[in-house]
């Protein structure tokens, strides 16, 4: 039995990984079907359904490596992300496709990849230290 404190086993680890990478495969997924959604004031195009799957993506990654302690769980989600993008990008039996060859597809393609690397990459800030000279 380990405490709140203790390291995580490998196994543990590896499942947070894993679960990780399922959750980025769904979102992947419903990300790249509603990217295209958009809002349309007279002459104005608002791509809001990509804003927001951009955003969903950093909060995704950001969450997890929260949550999760670490880079690893994010990299796995990361790459179930990326890697559902990637697959969606190629055309269907029928030749359609999710991801068109337009300005709002070629972001699609390369914004997550760009998120999650910043996201996994970013440095690991140190911990605050508590002030004891207050304390009596």
């Amino acid at each position: 039995m380990t405490g709140a404190g203790a390291p995580a086993t490998r196994a543990a680890r590896a499942g947070t990984v894993t679960l990780a990478f399922v959750v980025g495969i769904i979102y992947g997924s419903v990300a790249t079907i509603g990217h295209r959604n958009e809002l349309r004031v007279g002459e104005l195009v608002i791509p809001w359904g990509l804003v927001a799957a951009i955003l969903g993506v950093l909060a995704l990654l950001v969450g997890i490596r929260l949550v999760a302690g670490g880079r690893l769980a994010a990299a796995g989600a990361a790459a179930g992300i990326l890697g559902t993008v990637a697959l969606l990008t190629l055309p269907g039996r029928g030749g359609s496709v999710l991801i068109a060859g337009d300005l709002v597809g070629t972001i699609w393609a390369v914004a997550p990849a760009l998120v999650a690397v910043f996201v996994v990459a970013w440095p690991k800030l140190p911990a605050r230290r508590r002030s004891t000279a207050g304390a009596a």
